[in-house]
């Protein structure tokens, strides 16, 4: 069962068309794609039945964490590898262990709790998150991505998402992807991922190009945009009318 460790910043950009078909001008002549060429991401993201911890997330601590189950590419069935992972970021700093496995066993671990027969320290750490919190599969989000690397220096990654759905039914990494759109079509999320500082010259082209860091999250968007308006409808019903809602904005992009 392999573990894999990362540890790097991370930061994100929302680019329209335009920006992106320019940038990508510059890009193609510094980068290089990836084997993987554009390709499905799909996750299922655990979580508390009351959404603690994208809830926690949202409001911007020193420390978060995330767990999902993650793969890559296009048909899916339980004889596929998949990424038990768990996301951890302090101050400005990512932390990202996962751990390689079968879907089946994925399943039967992170559905039924039933653990794998393999063990380590990242599956230690997770399954005391997952026993600590209580998660469960709560959320399915896919999205687009393409992947380049610097020729350069080969630690300064670079990804372009697109088409980034989520939803609530059918928690299943071989069901295809479908769901709520939650960035605009002509919209692209660019993510740099760094060990160090950025390259002085990336700085240079990105803000050239009015190309600026933003707070964005693919699950607290999704939670933002259509699970939290939902639960608030759930709880007017339940109140006859009153929400009682203080803290959360309905609808739009939740940025964490």
């Amino acid at each position: 069962m392999a573990q894999i460790v990362f540890k790097r910043h991370e930061k994100k950009y929302l680019l329209t068309g335009e920006q992106y078909q320019r940038l990508m001008l510059v890009l193609n002549g510094v980068m290089d794609m990836d084997v993987y060429g554009r390709h499905t991401i799909r996750n299922i993201y655990l979580d508390t039945p009351d959404y603690e911890l994208i809830r926690t997330s949202i409001e911007k601590p020193v420390y978060k964490e995330k767990v999902r189950l993650r793969c890559y590419g296009g048909s899916i069935d339980d004889s596929s590898t998949v990424f038990v992972e768990i996301k951890k970021k302090f101050e400005s700093v990512v932390y990202k262990r996962r751990v390689e496995m079968s879907l089946e066993t994925a399943r039967k671990y992170l559905y039924y709790g039933i653990e794998p027969k393999e063990e380590g320290q990242i599956l230690k750490e997770v399954d005391y998150t997952v026993k600590r919190y209580g998660l469960r599969p709560m959320a399915y989000i896919s999205y687009e991505r393409t992947a380049y690397t610097c020729q350069m220096d080969r630690e300064l990654r670079v990804t372009f998402d697109q088409n980034i759905l989520g939803r609530l039914g059918e928690l299943d990494l071989r069901v295809e992807p479908y769901g709520k759109c939650l960035l605009p079509q002509d919209m692209v999320l660019m993510e740099i991922k760094i060990t160090d500082a950025m390259p002085v010259w990336f700085s240079r082209i990105l803000a050239d190009f009015g190309i600026f860091p933003v707070s964005y999250s693919k699950y607290g968007t999704f939670y933002g945009k259509y699970i939290h308006p939902m639960l608030m409808a759930a709880i007017e019903e339940e109140n006859g009318g009153y929400s009682g809602r203080t803290q959360y904005e309905q609808g739009g992009l939740i940025c964490a």
